[in-house]
């Protein structure tokens, strides 16, 4: 998972932040094979040669916009706050006037002190250029994380320059399945031919073994979850005899994380005829610990609005399970060459929705939108919500905070005729609400029947002769998040 970070300023002031990606050919042949400088919280590259920038070009928006700009024809896989970008530029953003980007390395501590230091300066900027107007933050990903810790440890420069703060797709409680796995077996964030644009699974396991913030995603220990995310191994048991059978356990939180270590503890790769230990590094887990503390004891200024935005409807990993009751694991260390099966709750695809709700904020307002971790960013829906929150752009008249539902009118016709009767005005008018509800509140709502209401007044003119108005509301029951309303009504005007 990588981090990625957007930040506006109000109304004509934007900044944008996301963090580098690096090449497989480089991570395969060691160039960037990561080391971590004890009690730093920073991880450097084994090849001293080789050193990591981020781009500024495009005042930070070059770095977070596509993934690879070189490519001809564009594609969605390396797309990332592209269209993010396109629709604030809509709204009648700048770049370099109101709308800004800051890049980061994913791979270092959401609180090392050197990215804070930047983003500290790129606040400072932004709110010079824009004379003075406080910022509005939009985080995606690990980038929340980073803004929390920021808020954390400087609470005082955060209440000074920011104004709101959106928080998209936030791991605020870890992402555990994922990174269980990951830390293992590697990770691949999407599959067939547009894997090319990204980093194979087992490179990418070498990259997270040294990677603070990869161990700040670990499942929380301290926080209270509903579901708890477990490491599930099924073990080769001996008895007395000598007989084979299996059995099933379950870690918790923290001693999961003893059977990962256990499990890592000859770990090594070979490079060039070297042989490189890659154990779990303790030492980072220490500083992730202490990184979660921080997080935990987090408070927002009473001058900042928090919003939160995650994602819903996919299924995520979050309890992982290793061998079979046929096939059980008779060495922890043949784990890195299991494929381990998922027990999914509901998320994003990456982060469960419950690690990503547990801000532990006073938030003015949560709201769950059907889309994946990193879709969500491009999300129609998500941008609706943003902009309305914003203030941004012209305003949106169907779109309801409230309810957080949006309404399309699909059909309005009016017809106007004259008989003797007098004059008949009839009126036909069709709504599509768009709105997320729960999995059992929506097949509840979908078996219900279509609700009808009628309405009917009439009143006496000046010449005895009556008006007279009808109107006939139909509510059809959900389906796939839509529902249907139609509106008819018809007027009956009596001339002199």
């Amino acid at each position: 998972m990588k981090g990625r970070l957007f930040c506006m300023l109000e109304r004509f002031a934007c900044v944008m932040i996301r963090s580098a990606d690096s090449a497989e050919h480089f991570l395969s042949s060691c160039h960037l094979m990561p080391n971590y400088c004890d009690g730093a919280g920073k991880t450097i590259s084994v090849d001293e040669k080789i050193r990591i920038t981020v781009p500024e070009d495009r005042y930070g928006l070059y770095a977070i916009d596509t993934l690879d700009p070189d490519l001809i024809i564009g594609d969605d896989s390396v797309y990332y706050y592209h269209d993010m970008i396109v629709q604030m530029i809509k709204w009648g953003y700048q770049e370099g006037k109101t709308l800004f980007g800051f890049g980061y390395d994913f791979r270092q501590s959401n609180r090392l002190s050197e990215t804070l230091d930047k983003f500290s300066n790129k606040l400072e900027s932004v709110y010079t250029a824009s004379g003075g107007k406080k910022i509005n933050l939009i985080t995606h990903s690990m980038g929340g994380l980073l803004v929390k810790c920021f808020m954390s440890l400087h609470g005082d420069v955060f209440e000074k320059y920011v104004k709101s703060w959106v928080a998209i797709a936030a791991p605020f409680q870890g992402a555990p399945g994922y990174i269980n796995s990951g830390l293992l077996n590697g990770m691949s964030f999407v599959e067939g031919w547009q894997s090319k644009f990204f980093i194979s699974k087992w490179t990418m396991q070498q990259l997270l073994i040294e990677c603070p913030s990869i161990y700040e995603l670990l499942a929380s220990s301290t926080y209270h979850w509903e579901d708890t995310p477990l490491l599930q191994i099924w073990k080769e048991s001996l008895d007395d005899n000598g007989k084979k059978s299996a059995i099933l356990e379950s870690y918790e939180p923290d001693e999961a994380i003893k059977m990962i270590q256990k499990a890592l503890s000859k770990h090594e790769i070979i490079s060039d005829g070297n042989h490189i230990p890659l154990p779990l590094n303790e030492d980072i887990l220490i500083w992730a610990k202490e990184t979660q503390d921080i997080l935990s004891q987090a408070k927002l200024p009473k001058s900042v609005k928090f919003y939160n935005i995650y994602g819903i409807d996919y299924d995520t990993a979050h309890t992982v399970c290793y061998g079979s009751k046929r096939h059980p694991i008779s060495n922890l260390s043949h784990l890195l060459y299991t494929q381990g099966k998922y027990i999914c709750v509901d998320g994003d695809g990456s982060v469960p929705a419950e690690s990503a709700k547990a801000d532990g904020l006073d938030a003015v307002a949560r709201i769950g939108v059907a889309a994946d971790h990193r879709g969500i960013v491009c999300d129609h829906r998500v941008f609706r919500i943003v902009q309305h929150w914003l203030h941004a752009g012209e305003p949106d008249p169907f779109y309801d905070p409230l309810n957080d539902y949006v309404v399309i009118p699909t059909i309005f016709e009016v017809e106007k005729h004259h008989e003797k009767r007098g004059d008949v005005t009839s009126v036909r008018e069709d709504w599509e609400i768009i709105s997320h509800t729960d999995g059992d509140e929506a097949k509840r709502l979908a078996e219900l029947p279509a609700m009808v209401g009628a309405l009917s007044a009439s009143r006496e003119g000046k010449d005895g002769l009556m008006d007279e108005a009808q109107a006939t509301v139909v509510v059809h029951p959900e389906s796939g998040g839509r529902q249907h309303v139609e509106v008819r009504a018809v007027g009956v005007s009596h001339g002199g």
